[in-house]
């Protein structure tokens, strides 16, 4: 059986990780997943096990927010947070994921599994999920590594750019991609990622949110 692990989408799904996952025979998402289309378009794929995430809305109030099952004879313990993972788990083997950092370790009996985030990047980390094989044996896991690729484009005159802030803010409300973004405001797809993740990414902020926190960032604090 082959499964492919993901979280932390964020409302974006590369054509690298949906290439990643075809074959897969069932896909787990380990939350903030921010659009219900990205859960639409991965069931093209497989049938899928989710739970919600700390970003995940109203749309998202029926999914879980965690879930336990079985496959292959594997106990499987799957929420979006470490720290919601029960001290005593029944578990064979336990997804997680929330910090955007790619895991895995064994403690105990158990295996810990953290795929990190294949959504926007967060500064230099690494774009990942996993791919788990079970069947005869141990479980095999495997990282995969999208590779981060930087689209030099235009770069608009400070002045400019809280306009471009705010404008991004509003068409990520709507629903429009990260390209789009980028495409729209001919900035580049690094800086449109960044500014998705930072407004994704903290439950709450306003567009002049963004703009301060990336003005901070930018200094160094």
């Amino acid at each position: 059986m082959k499964i492919g692990i993901l979280s932390d989408t964020h409302n974006m799904l590369r054509p690298e990780v949906l290439e990643a996952l075809q074959g897969c025979d069932l896909i787990l998402h380990a939350g903030d997943i921010a659009k219900p289309e990205i859960l639409d378009k991965l069931r093209q794929i497989a049938p899928i096990k989710v739970v919600r995430g700390n970003n995940d809305r109203a749309w998202a109030e029926d999914l879980p927010m965690h879930l336990a099952f079985e496959l292959e004879g594997y106990r499987f313990f799957m929420t979006h947070k470490k720290r919601d993972i029960p001290g005593d788990v029944d578990a064979d083997i336990v997804i997680f994921g929330h910090s955007h950092k790619y895991d895995e370790f064994r403690d105990g009996s158990i295996l810990f599994l953290n795929p990190g985030s294949c959504g926007p990047r967060r500064f230099t980390q690494p774009i990942t999920l996993m791919l788990m094989e079970l069947g005869d044996g141990q479980p095999v896991v495997k990282k995969v590594e999208i590779e981060h690729k930087v689209r030099k484009m235009n770069t608009p005159p400070p002045s400019d750019l809280n306009l471009i802030i705010i404008g991004a803010v509003r068409d990520i409300q709507k629903g429009l991609s990260v390209a789009e973004i980028a495409g729209k405001y001919n900035i580049s797809e690094d800086f449109a990622e960044q500014i998705c993740r930072m407004y994704l990414t903290h439950p709450g902020i306003d567009a002049q949110g963004v703009i301060n926190k990336m003005e901070l960032y930018s200094r160094g604090l």
